[in-house]
């Protein structure tokens, strides 16, 4: 984990090196204290791609859970019958 203190935004292009080179986040305090997270463009889209896919993941577990499946054969003979395949 890299941290910085919030003075150290002034040099952006170190800024922007460290976040690419680590391919991690670059945390920035204030007063000792976490602030802001700096991170390269890359890692944010994987990061939130992966939150989304861990999202559909949860919800079709709940779904499963909860009884709210269709057995697939049957839906697809009936798709089939529907539609004269």
């Amino acid at each position: 984990m890299q941290i910085v203190p919030m003075r150290d935004l002034k040099n952006t292009v170190e800024i922007e090196r460290r976040c690419a080179e680590s391919n991690e986040p670059v945390f920035v305090t204030k007063n000792g204290y976490g602030r802001l997270v700096v991170m390269d463009i890359d890692y944010y889209e994987r990061t939130m791609r992966k939150i989304d896919e861990a999202s559909l993941v949860n919800k079709g577990i709940s779904d499963y859970e909860n009884g709210r499946t269709v057995d697939g054969r049957k839906s697809l003979k009936k798709l089939r019958k529907k539609h004269g395949l």
